[in-house]
C-alpha cells in the first residue's frame, strides 16, 4: 500500500509512522509549512523544531521525507475564512477547515492523489459497513478529534488513515517513550496553528481594527459599559468583559449596531438554548433519512441523535429534522450552553459512534 503521512513533529504523527511500519508500511513522511507570515511578518509560527523532530522520524524509520508549502493555501482559505467570519460575528473553527480544505484539501489535490491513503496523527477511527466507510470515534473519549474532521467529504473518509485511534494517549505516550522517539513528552500543541505565539485579540485587532461600542443588559436595557468590538467577543463569553457587579455573560450581539448584550447571573437561562437551525448542512456517508421512505415521509420524521457544538468529551441528545425549505433543526433533550452561529455542529448516530452528518449553526430557537 502507497500510504502519504501527514506528520507534524508531535508525538501522536510521530507514533503513527512508527505503527505503520509495524503493520510493514513505509509511508512518505509529509512535513506542511502552513503557519501564515502576512507581508510585514506579522504572523509568525516556528516551524524549526517540527521539522528537525520529523526529519529524524523519517531517517529513524527509513521513509522518504519532504517538506510542502501551502501557505498561500492556508492564507485563502483558513486565514480568510476566520477573519470574514468573525467580521459577519460568527464564531469560526479554523481547525475544521484546515482538515477539510488543506490537510485532506490542498495535500491531497497536489501530492496525496498520487498515494493510496493518507495518514494522520488524529484521533480517530473508520469503520466500513455495508460496502460504505463511515467516520467513528477514537478508543479515547477526551481526545477525540471527529468534530475535527465532521466537514470531510466521503471521498477524504475513504481515503484517511487514523493509526493510533484505537489507542489512549498515555498509551501514545507509552509506546513513543519505549520506541525512544523525540517527541515522547513533548507538550501538544494549543490554539490556532496558524497564529504561532501571536494573542488571538492582536490578530483580530491588527485585521479588524477597534471600535467602541455599548454593553447593555438583555433584561433591563441598561447601559452597562463599553467595549472595544463585537469582533473580540464570543457568545457565551465570561471574561474579559471587565464589568462590576458580575458575573456577566455575552448572549446575543448586535453586528450593526457594534452592541454586546449580557445577562447577570452565574447560570442565566438566557445563555441557554435548546434549538438551533443548521446551514450547509450534509452526510458524510449516507443520507439516514434516506431509508424514510416517499419525500413526504421524510420530512415529517425525526431522527433520534447524539451531537456536539463544540471540542468536547461530551455528547449531547436531541432530535434531527428537516425544515421545509431544506435546511436542518435540531431540538436538544437538555439546554445547550453558548449556542452561537458560524459553530459547526458535529452530528452522530444515536449510539454517539459513527459521525453522520455535519452543519453549520445560523441561529438559535
Amino acid at each position: 500500500m502507497n500510504v502519504a503521512a501527514l506528520v507534524s513533529g508531535g508525538v501522536d504523527s510521530s507514533v503513527a509512522v512508527h505503527l505503520l511500519k509495524e503493520q510493514g508500511i513505509t509511508p512518505h513522511i509529509f512535513y506542511i509549512r502552513i503557519g501564515m507570515e502576512d507581508e510585514e511578518g506579522f504572523i509568525d509560527c516556528p516551524a524549526e523544531e517540527d521539522i528537525e523532530i520529523t526529519s529524524f522520524i523519517a531517517k529513524r524509520y527509513g521513509c522518504p521525507f519532504d517538506e510542502v508549502n501551502l501557505h498561500k493555501e492556508y492564507w485563502d482559505n483558513v486565514v480568510t475564512y476566520t477573519i470574514e467570519s468573525v467580521r459577519r460575528g460568527l464564531t469560526p473553527n479554523p481547525d475544521i477547515m484546515c482538515n477539510k480544505l488543506i490537510k485532506f484539501g490542498a495535500f491531497e489535490q497536489r501530492w496525496g492523489h498520487e498515494y493510496d491513503r493518507i495518514a494522520t496523527g488524529h484521533y480517530a477511527t473508520s469503520e466500513v459497513i455495508d460496502g460504505t466507510t463511515f467516520l467513528a470515534t477514537a478508543k479515547d473519549p477526551i481526545k477525540d478529534q471527529t468534530d475535527f474532521l465532521s466537514q470531510l467529504n466521503y471521498q477524504q473518509i475513504a481515503k484517511a488513515m487514523f493509526p493510533i485511534g484505537h489507542l489512549m494517549k498515555n498509551e501514545v505516550r507509552q509506546i513513543a517513550a519505549e520506541a525512544h522517539l523525540p517527541s515522547a513528552f513533548r507538550k501538544d500543541s494549543q490554539g490556532i496553528c496558524f497564529l504561532g505565539k501571536i494573542n488571538y485579540n492582536d490578530f483580530l485587532r491588527r485585521y479588524l481594527g477597534e471600535r467602541e461600542g455599548k454593553i447593555i443588559e438583555l433584561e433591563t436595557g441598561r447601559i452597562l459599559g463599553t467595549h472595544k468590538g463585537y469582533w473580540f467577543h464570543t457568545i457565551g463569553q465570561r471574561k474579559g468583559l471587565f464589568l462590576s457587579g458580575g458575573p456577566w455573560f455575552v448572549v446575543k450581539k448586535d453586528i450593526e449596531e457594534n452592541v454586546l448584550y449580557v445577562s447577570q447571573g452565574y447560570d442565566p437561562a438566557t445563555q441557554y438554548a435548546t434549538s438551533f437551525n443548521l446551514d450547509g448542512f450534509y452526510y458524510l456517508s449516507t443520507d439516514i433519512f434516506g431509508s424514510f421512505g416517499n419525500y413526504a415521509e421524510r420530512e415529517s420524521r425525526s431522527i433520534d441523535i447524539q451531537f456536539k457544538i463544540r471540542h468536547t468529551p461530551d455528547f449531547a441528545q436531541g432530535h434531527l429534522s428537516r425544515n421545509a425549505d431544506g435546511s436542518y433543526h435540531i431540538e436538544s433533550d437538555k439546554r445547550i450552553q453558548g449556542v452561537a452561529a458560524g459553530q459547526y455542529c458535529t452530528i452522530y448516530d444515536n449510539d454517539a459512534h459513527l459521525v453522520v452528518a455535519s452543519g453549520m449553526i445560523s441561529e438559535r430557537g
